[in-house]
């Protein structure tokens, strides 16, 4: 494979490519170095101006995941080197990067990653046939048929697919369905975390980075929304440059590809992901190089600003009144004809599914509240309190326990509205309404376990349930007044985000030859702060904003999607609630000296392979309901061997003819103890036969070598090494609570004509040992009459009481021996063992008989 991409990425293409590369940084490094500038302005106007929105209700906290890890565990890779299935050890740190390790061993020791995937720009599949549609689109003109079977074959039912549009793809699979779900569970979580890579706390270099992008975009004839728009900073660059250079080598290369259909696709994934890596190493020095070059202004431009503010303000403002003069009366009209039909109908398809997701936020953790509640109420100790809110406390960022509050976001759908207002994907929204709802998911449990701890200290532990139903009622209040204010400031700019770009693209063409006119009327002292294009776009917004708060202001005047109005603000309603958040973050594990549950803690290995302090784990192993599945990848890997090599290639796109067939893969079976290793080498039986009266002094637990042989259930001889002896002593019944001989036999017969019609091999031998059942249960039952005729007469004047039966004569093995039938209404008669020619009295017993 290395050849392929030697020969189609030969030093001459790489030489293009990276002047194609750096073409585009240039472009975007002189649009970036002007964004800075007015980004800095932004910046410390508004610190010095003051201002802000609604003051949040729930409390923030600074670092969620600070000594947290995500999940961890082991399922199948197929590698693309060998084309074979190989046993991985996955952990998910809180950076959200997968690393990928020989063994869970090798994690623990502190060994380097096989590999590190980062997940920003991938889409987590599940199925085979959604991946090969994506793949039959990567080549033009090359389009599998129908039912044709893809490159790779996956060695269980339950695929899990990491696919990019120019990165590497990459394969799993787990043995069952629900281990699947949670992957793809834990997955998305990676791919939504690492798409959200702009820090919001930056407040230059991120509004300065966005705008170049959107601006480079528009230079090209790009507006509206980007899918692609994910990441760190040098990803997204090297996105923007796949953007043109990817279709442009692939109509090069690709006819030039030789094979079959799959071959041919496999082939341009390995071009197409080496060309990435070159991309994508040049954009990240040459971004750094840039961000280090305009920081280094940083200061003076800072100290500019703070000098002339006033002066740059009013120049700001003559500017735009000039411009609004030019640009207001075209804008309105646009507005009116092609927007403002239009605002409703986007608005409701954004608020409908935003609001169900929000609404399912508040009950999954108004869920976990009750459970707390529960438990608290039933007597709970201190302990299982502090195991509950340590779970509890990373609610958030539990991909499985808020997946379905994820799933009420993913059906939002702008169809019919994407083309109108050139909107790509609406993911973009879908993505941005999950990450609010973590972060209100995160606010709403840090506030409460922060009032909750304060109750306590305050209060003690006495009535904790009424503390905790007091602490929940106040979260809930403050969390229906922040989702409301959060999802009406999305609103906003999500239908800014749409109605813009649109209105840009419409406007353009007539006043952007007006704009560099008013470029005259700035000083040159202040042109580095105030930029036409930026104005422009501000005079634009301006015309549209009236109109986007209008629409949102009439949803929460009629409470739709509850959706509350701007004038009902809790202000002050918890003044001293704020102070909280300065405090340091509740650690319930060791307040209450509880012990961290299974699977809850991580290796704490650093992405390097460092080893680091133990991590405790947001997600416990693979374990739904409390029952540990038998094959469950993150609990017991089946060995290498028992994953079945793929069949390279089906009747197209075959390379290697002469591999087998993927075949079902078996169950694993081998055993994982000493334990269970010796008991297969030497099985124990477990009997329980009578024994008189008079005998049961004489027995004494213990374990005696001997030699013999003892037939079991199917007719088959083993021999007997060992007996161990276990008394047991079962009370009798009085006569009246005993079956009678005859429903004992009835019911035998049943049970041995039941299993006779399953197995008809057996049905003669069944017969004979019915026959001989019967036989023997005649005579015991003539011998216990005449003894229990005795004992009736003489306790005719003082009945005897009715005693329990002691279910634990009973066997566990699963059948009954012919001895056990009626082993509780019976009396025990003595058997011998007949193992060295002696016989023996033995009580009613259990007795292990090790075969070889």
């Amino acid at each position: 494979m290395g050849d392929v991409v030697s020969s189609h990425l030969d030093e001459g293409r790489r030489e293009v490519i990276t002047a194609r590369t750096r073409a585009v940084m240039k472009e975007f490094s002189d649009v970036y170095e002007q964004q800075y500038a007015v980004a800095l302005f932004n910046s410390v106007r508004y610190e010095i101006e003051g201002g802000g929105g609604t003051q949040s209700q729930l409390l923030h906290r600074k670092d969620p995941l600070a000594g947290r890890s995500i999940f961890s565990g082991s399922l199948f890779q197929y590698l693309e080197e060998n084309r074979k299935w190989r046993s991985r050890f996955v952990s998910v740190p809180n950076s959200y990067n997968i690393s990928l390790y020989e063994s869970k061993t090798a994690h623990e020791r502190g060994l380097h990653a096989r590999g590190i995937i980062n997940c920003a720009g991938y889409k987590a599949l599940t199925s085979i046939v959604e991946y090969m549609e994506l793949i039959n689109t990567s080549l033009p003109g090359i389009k599998a048929k129908v039912g044709s079977n893809p490159f790779i074959k996956c060695a269980t039912e339950f695929p899990l697919i990491l696919w990019h549009p120019y990165a590497r793809h990459h394969y799993f699979c787990v043995m069952t369905e629900k281990e699947q779900t949670k992957w793809h569970a834990v997955l998305q979580d990676c791919v939504r975390h690492t798409n959200n890579g702009l820090s919001e706390d930056s407040t230059v270099q991120t509004p300065a980075f966005t705008d170049s992008v959107r601006l480079h975009r528009q230079a090209k004839g790009h507006y509206g929304t980007w899918d692609m728009m994910c990441g760190a900073p040098p990803q997204i660059l090297a996105n923007l440059v796949m953007e043109t250079l990817h279709p442009e080598l692939r109509s090069v290369i690709a006819p030039r590809l030789r094979g079959k259909m799959q071959q041919r696709q496999r082939h341009w994934m390995l071009i197409s992901d080496a060309l990435y890596k070159q991309v994508l190493s040049q954009t990240t020095g040459q971004y750094e190089a840039l961000v280090e070059a305009c920081e280094a202004q940083t200061a003076p431009l800072d100290a500019r600003l703070r000098t002339d503010m006033d002066q740059i303000i009013a120049s700001k403002e003559h500017v735009s009144g000039k411009m609004r003069a030019l640009v207001l009366a075209k804008a309105e009209q646009l507005l009116r004809t092609n927007v403002q039909p239009y605002i409703s109908s986007i608005l409701e398809a954004l608020m409908e599914p935003t609001s169900r997701g929000f609404s399912e936020v508040r009950e999954v953790f108004f869920g976990e509240l009750v459970q707390v509640s529960k438990n608290s109420l039933n007597g709970g100790g201190k302990d299982v309190l502090g195991d509950q809110m340590e779970r509890l406390s990373m609610l958030a960022f539990h991909p499985v326990k808020m997946q379905s509050s994820y799933e009420k976001v993913e059906h939002l759908n702008l169809e019919g509205l994407q083309q109108r207002f050139d909107v790509a994907n609406p993911s973009v929204f879908v993505s941005r309404t999950q990450i609010l709802m973590r972060e209100q998911m995160d606010n709403a449990v840090y506030t409460f376990e922060q009032l909750l701890n304060q109750s306590m200290e305050t209060q003690g532990g006495d009535d904790m349930c009424k503390t905790m139903q007091r602490c929940q009622d106040r979260v809930l209040k403050k969390y229906d007044h922040d989702s409301s204010t959060v999802r009406k400031k999305f609103f906003r700019e999500a239908l800014l985000q749409i109605i813009i770009p649109y209105m840009l693209k419409q406007l353009s063409p007539s006043c952007s030859p007006e704009l560099p006119r008013f470029k005259e009327l700035i000083f040159e002292d202040f042109a580095r702060f105030l930029l036409v294009e930026n104005m422009f776009e501000e005079v634009v917004l301006q015309c549209v904003s009236k109109d986007i708060m209008m629409a949102v202001k009439e949803a929460a005047v009629q409470r739709r999607h509850n959706l509350y109005r701007d004038s009902i603000i809790l202000t002050n309603s918890d003044p001293n609630l704020h102070l909280l958040e300065e405090t340091p973050q509740v650690d319930w594990a060791t307040k209450f000296g509880g012990e961290e549950p299974e699977g809850s803690v991580d290796g704490g290995v650093s992405e390097g392979g460092g080893s680091g302090s133990r991590r405790r784990q947001v997600v416990s192993m693979i374990q739904l309901d409390g029952v540990p599945l038998p094959f469950e990848s993150c609990l017991e890997v089946p060995g290498v061997d028992l994953i079945p090599e793929e069949d390279t290639e089906e009747s197209e796109g075959v390379e290697e003819d002469d591999e087998e067939d993927l075949g079902p893969l078996e169950e694993p079976m081998s055993p994982d103890s000493v334990t269970e290793i010796r008991d297969l080498i030497n099985p124990v039986v477990k009997l329980a036969p009578p024994v008189s009266e008079e005998s049961q002094s004489n027995m004494t637990n213990g374990t005696e070598p001997t030699t013999g042989t003892v037939t079991s259930e199917d007719g088959v001889q083993e021999d007997v090494t060992q007996v161990t002896t276990m008394v047991d002593h079962v009370p009798r019944k009085s006569l009246r609570d005993k079956t009678s001989t005859q429903t004992m036999v009835q019911q035998l017969i049943r049970s041995k004509k039941q299993e006779a019609d399953e197995e008809h091999q057996d049905e003669a031998a069944i017969k004979n040992t019915i026959e001989e059942i019967e036989i023997a249960v005649q005579e015991e039952d003539s011998e216990r009459i005449a003894e229990d005729s005795a004992a009736e007469s003489d306790h005719e004047s003082s009945p005897a009481p009715p005693l329990a039966s002691d279910s634990s004569s009973h066997n566990d093995s699963g059948f009954q021996s012919p001895t056990d039938v009626g082993l509780d209404e019976a009396e025990p008669q003595p058997i011998t063992n007949g193992l060295d020619g002696e016989d023996k009295v033995i009580d009613p017993v259990e007795v292990e008989v090790v075969l070889v």
